[in-house]
């Protein structure tokens, strides 16, 4: 499977990662992937997604991705009748390198400051770029997570009747995530406001949900 080949002649190098940066190393181009990492978007839903973009920017990386096979433009039947963009089953692939490299960025970022936006989505792209595949090995468990005022509530199992029902601020979940804290001390600090469950079962979910380098898969 090739797609225009082109794009990695600017680097003048054959090599697999000149070409990668050809088809989505363009500014905001990855943003659009993220995007749409949940599910096909109208245009106007990536303009409200990605504030800052310009409307000739988002239109330029649309097409360079159509054209580099990462994306592609649907026309839903009716009623809807609108234009939708979705990734492609190779641009799909993007997912666990996108969420390799949040997980990357996210250890020196630090948690948002006064003033910045945390968009709703965050928390659905955050807890599948967090999770440690081999720690939930034969785990089948259901978590909710709601955003409320800066703040991330986070259940484990159905909201209605959760196993684990613990409150914290979105700095405190960040330094646990990023293994800057422990969550024995956070819960005797009172960052952590534990309202069922046990200190075991926060530990657990941590443990599953991090920042942490995920193990190269070996040979």
């Amino acid at each position: 499977m090739r797609y225009n080949r082109l794009m990695s002649k600017r680097y003048d190098q054959y090599c697999p990662v000149c070409h990668a940066l050809g088809l989505v190393g363009e500014r905001w181009a990855l943003l659009v992937v993220r995007e749409l990492l949940r599910g096909p978007k109208r245009y106007t839903d990536l303009l409200e997604g990605m504030p800052g973009v310009g409307t000739n920017v988002l239109a330029a990386r649309l097409r360079e991705l159509e054209e580099g096979g990462v994306v592609r433009k649907r026309k839903l039947p009716p009623p809807a009748a609108s234009t939708v963009y979705e990734l492609t089953e190779y641009g799909q692939e993007l997912e666990e390198p996108l969420y390799a490299l949040a997980r990357w960025g996210a250890r020196t970022l630090g948690p948002p400051a006064k003033g910045e936006e945390l968009y709703p989505d965050w928390g659905l792209n955050a807890f599948a770029g967090l999770l440690d595949p081999d720690a939930a090995r034969g785990v089948n468990e259901t978590y909710s997570v709601e955003l409320r005022d800066g703040s991330v509530h986070v259940d484990r199992g159905a909201a209605s009747d959760a196993d684990l029902d613990a409150e914290m601020s979105m700095e405190t979940f960040y330094r646990l995530a990023g293994e800057e804290l422990a969550t024995r001390q956070a819960l005797y600090d009172g960052l952590v406001e534990l309202k069922k469950g046990k200190p075991a079962t926060l530990d657990r979910f941590f443990g599953i949900f991090n920042f942490a380098p995920r193990p190269l898969v070996s040979a």
